[in-house]
């Protein structure tokens, strides 16, 4: 028998961006769309394991589901 960990944090965005801007956005404890959406672009572009593709995967997300950043 296996025992696995399941953290919940590791759920948010799985399958969208990779593990490093995910570990990034759960170090500033932002683990919902309505979290993110308080931040500014350029804000989540300063933290590690983000650059322009991982912006432009996660603002498609963010648009699939009507939540955008906030103006800078």
């Amino acid at each position: 028998m296996y025992a696995i960990n399941y953290d919940s944090t590791e759920e948010f965005l799985h399958g969208v961006i990779a593990i490093p801007a995910r570990k990034a956005l759960g170090k500033e404890k932002i683990d919902s769309l309505e979290k993110l959406s308080e931040y500014s672009e350029e804000e989540i572009l300063q933290l590690h394991g983000f650059g322009k593709n991982t912006i432009v995967k996660l603002k498609n997300y963010m648009k699939e589901n009507q939540v955008f950043f906030k103006e800078a």
